[in-house]
């Protein structure tokens, strides 16, 4: 504990938040510099503001270890995730689900079916930004040539793309959400159902019948048969496939160490790979090193299904860590301490929690434009607030991810919203009205701290195992 007379005042612990936001408002937002290097520069300066206030540096440093200590189970989560992407796609599941995805596809329902297939595949693959760069560019090129207005039609790509990804184990940011919170995978998935959900089915349910006023149209595209077509060239497909799936479902639904059960699913996915797809030893363990490596020739299916292994987690990890160290030094100095007494003012009933800790992701992710760091910030701002109020953290980790990673494709001038815009010619502003999960689920999460529904009360200390 830091002595509270050694507590720095409120105007020195803000000078490393103001700094942090600088940085990344100019460094990120303008020169497009790593947030990793911005963030480790941020822990310069707030270390140099603790030795200012008196505190030594091997206190300081003793913070960092402990910050990212709490994190290290989840890190080994993400390491087992990278694992597990790659030898589900060398096994075929992944390229099964995604086959059988494109094949739902209806003739007459164009914005509900793209939405739904683009929540499929990116539950599937993870990558909201992979599901529409591949799909969402083949289903914008049919939207085109079916003269079905930009706007809507990128915006049920982007909304079905970010709530697979949200709700995807495989997701980058769905396995950082609970690491800045302190809960686990499993729960924060199974309890942002709640607000996901809803906001999903009544943007489907707006898709469907504005989208019957397009009439009937063919869209089994030239695209899409190459997709296909190419997929089970280069893959055979079975019932067996599933079994990588199902071994993970049981252990998360069962109340299992989920690490185990990912890794046992990774080793099963690896032998079916073996058996089905005539993969090599060497081929299934560079996969699950460094991602799957596509070579079928087609470069859309390539570009979509190369991925995972464990380096592709290295670099949330890198942000994850340089974030804590920001962190740890902030709460063992007490600064962090010192704001949040002038933040909980603002927190007293739970409703106002839940609308101060929307606000500050929603903040943080107009500052920064980065998904990352829209969950970080509040995560690590806000945690000591619910534990306050005996909320489970798994509340908070939902929210940032809702309110924090999910608005930031929705920002023009951040990287997601370039991205969409680079990928498929589409503005934000033109989609933003039409992408209609990705704010819903924000409005829901605010009638749900109004309410009280949902808000779960926590069961035990350490929230970072299954069941808490």
């Amino acid at each position: 504990m830091t002595d509270e007379s050694k507590k720095p005042g409120i105007l020195l612990s803000l000078i490393p938040i103001v700094s942090m936001v600088l940085l990344l408002l100019i460094g990120y937002g303008i020169y497009h510099i790593k947030a990793q290097v911005l963030l480790v520069s941020a822990a310069i300066i707030t270390g140099v503001v603790g030795l200012i206030a008196g505190f030594q540096w091997k206190d300081m440093e003793g913070g960092i270890v402990e910050s990212i200590h709490k994190a290290l189970p989840a890190v080994l989560i993400m390491l087992a995730v990278g694992i597990m992407v790659g030898s589900w796609i060398s096994s075929g599941t992944i390229p099964m689900i995604i086959y059988y995805g494109l094949k739902l596809i209806s003739p007459k329902y164009f914005l509900v079916t793209a939405s739904f297939v683009c929540s499929v595949i990116s539950i599937a693959t993870g990558t909201s930004w992979g599901t529409i760069g591949t799909l969402g560019v083949a289903f914008i090129g049919i939207a085109a040539a079916l003269g079905i207005p930009m706007g809507p039609a990128a915006g049920a790509i982007v909304a079905g793309a970010y709530f697979g990804d949200k709700i995807s184990p495989f997701s980058d940011v769905t396995n950082l959400a609970p690491v800045a919170a302190g809960s686990n995978l499993f729960d924060h998935i199974k309890h942002m159902l709640w607000s996901a959900v809803p906001a999903w089915l009544i943007g489907l349910l707006i898709y469907f019948f504005y989208g019957l006023s397009f009439g009937e149209a063919n869209i089994q595209s030239d695209s899409m048969i190459l997709i296909t077509e190419t997929l089970q060239k280069h893959f055979t497909f079975n019932l067996w496939l599933l079994l990588p799936m199902v071994i993970v479902f049981y252990f998360a639904f069962a109340k299992k160490p989920v690490l185990p059960g990912m890794l046992l699913s990774s080793v099963t996915a690896g032998v079916l790979a073996l058996i089905f797809q005539d993969a090599t030893a060497t081929e299934v363990a560079a996969a699950m090193n460094t991602g799957y490596s596509s070579s079928t020739g087609v470069a859309v299916v390539d570009k979509l299904i190369s991925r995972g292994g464990m380096m592709s987690m290295m670099e949330v990890q890198l942000v994850a860590f340089t974030a804590f160290s920001f962190s740890g030094i902030m709460q063992k100095t007490g600064m962090l301490d010192t704001i949040f007494k002038k933040i909980v003012r603002f927190t007293e009933k739970v409703w106002s929690l839940v609308a101060t800790t929307v606000g500050t992701a929603i903040l943080t992710a107009l500052i920064t434009g980065s998904s990352y760091l829209s969950m970080i910030v509040p995560g690590e701002l806000l945690a000591p607030a619910f534990k306050k109020k005996n909320l489970a953290a798994k509340n908070l980790s939902r929210i940032i991810e809702e309110a924090g990673a999910i608005i930031v494709p929705l920002i023009p001038y951040s990287m997601a919203g370039v991205y969409v815009t680079g990928t498929i010619g589409v503005s934000p502003f033109e989609y933003l009205p039409w992408a209609f999960m990705n704010y819903l689920s924000v409005v829901i999460l605010l009638i749900f701290g109004l309410t009280g529904f949902s808000m779960s009360e926590r069961i035990t200390d350490d929230e970072t195992q299954i069941g808490s």
